[in-house]
């Protein structure tokens, strides 16, 4: 959520910033900012007739005791009341209408985002060269399915369009690739988590997902209560709650984080060729990195989350490209986002594989999470996440890259010693 004092003294800038965004809010911004002025001026009003209140409430007991007449004061009493209490509701009303609007903003882009949307996507370096082949290469889809490592068919009969099986050497895989990445981030001192996946409406909101994509996630309604919760769409709308309504201490941060979970996304599931087998589904695995900063140490948290991103691609040897992506193309809450993306040689295109995002004080100010700070006062905290990393796209570029003539996939070394084999036949 935006700051509401940001928005009262430079609305032209939040205007703009949004802009960038591709997204014409300035009405929405006004009518914000004219909530908050009625809202402001009424408050006033109450908290004076409060005052008169109190003031009156003090001199009944002491006109009493000195046999005075309080009928007056009994009756402006009663007339207080009642106006006090039709004016709270109306200001409840207002700070409530003001509330589900500010909900609506999205993050502001950073300033050196270029504006637009993908198109302007810019990529930042990358890392080795598309592999050449000196026969003919199969998809990955026809790699797991020769290798019996996806049962695809059987899949769809479980799960429907966009789910499939891992099998046999397929799943010891997919579980190599998930303890390389846990191993990695335990080196570097991160804290191992394992949320729930099923969630209450508020995670989402903080994450920024709720109101306005909630839409987009599997929600499940408890039919013995009004209780209902969501399967969780990242491991990052559970991480970034863990610390809700808490004053974390200076000494604390930067807590880093992180967790293992599948992802449940109602996308999905096209039939476009660039999103075949596991390019795009309903279920995906997912270790995902989350860091609680300072305002002061965002920048450099963003840099390292980036950093630990690619070195598990470089380590399992996989071309890719890094990308900065424009504000148009950031996800609502993100001040930024730079996105990892692997080489898919039978598709001729790269495909996203971690995004790296900054929500600077977003999320924070959504959750009321906050620090103290050497001055003794409050300060929000910074939110970070980044996939570290998501394996359904991993998978199908790693079977792809490192596939043989004879059909058979080598094993890069980094897996091998949770795999225990060299070549998958």
């Amino acid at each position: 959520m935006l700051d509401i004092k940001l928005i009262r003294t430079d609305p032209d800038a939040v205007k703009e910033g949004i802009r960038k965004r591709c997204l014409d809010l300035d009405a929405v911004v006004d009518e914000i900012l004219s909530i908050d002025a009625a809202r402001r001026e009424l408050g006033s009003k109450t908290d004076a007739l409060k005052a008169e209140q109190n003031a009156a409430s003090k001199d009944i007991p002491r006109l009493k005791k000195e046999g005075g007449d309080v009928a007056a004061l009994m009756a402006r009493m009663k007339e207080l009341s009642a106006k006090i209490k039709e004016d709270d509701a109306q200001v409840a009303e207002l700070e409530a209408r003001q509330r589900s609007l500010m909900l609506s903003l999205p993050n502001l882009p950073d300033a050196d985002l270029e504006a637009g949307g993908k198109e302007n996507n810019r990529p930042v370096r990358t890392f080795g060269e598309p592999r050449s082949f000196d026969f003919e290469p199969k998809n990955h889809v026809e790699l797991c399915e020769s290798l019996g490592l996806i049962d695809y068919e059987r899949g769809a009969k479980l799960g429907g369009n966009g789910s499939w099986v891992y099998r046999g050497m397929g799943s010891r895989l997919e579980w190599a690739l998930l303890n390389y990445f846990i191993a990695e981030h335990l080196k570097d001192g991160y804290e191992l988590v394992l949320p729930p996946h099923m969630l209450n409406y508020e995670c989402g909101t903080v994450a920024g997902q709720f109101p306005k994509f909630e839409d987009e996630v599997y929600k499940i309604a408890n039919p013995t209560s009004a209780d209902s919760k969501f399967l969780l769409p990242t491991a990052e709308t559970a991480l970034v709650n863990l610390h809700r309504d808490e004053i974390l201490s200076l000494e604390e941060l930067p807590r880093k984080y992180i967790a293992y979970t599948p992802c449940y996304r109602r996308e999905a599931g096209s039939y476009r060729s660039e999103e075949r087998g596991m390019i795009r589904g309903h279920q995906f695995n997912k270790v995902e990195m989350v860091q609680y900063t300072t305002e002061d140490g965002s920048d450099a948290a963003f840099e390292e989350l980036v950093g630990k991103a690619e070195r598990l691609v470089q380590g399992l040897g996989l071309h890719y490209r890094l990308s900065k992506l424009a504000a148009g193309d950031c996800s609502a809450s993100m001040a930024r986002t730079y996105d990892i993306e692997v080489w898919i040689p039978s598709m001729g295109i790269y495909k996203e594989v971690s995004s790296a995002s900054n929500a600077r004080a977003y999320q924070a100010r959504r959750g009321n999470i906050r620090y103290r700070g050497e001055d003794g006062k409050l300060h929000l905290c910074h939110t970070l996440n980044a996939s570290g990393l998501a394996t359904s796209r991993v998978f199908p570029a790693l079977v792809e890259q490192y596939q043989n003539a004879d059909g058979s996939v080598t094993v890069p070394e980094v897996l091998r010693p949770f795999l225990g084999v060299d070549v998958i036949r």
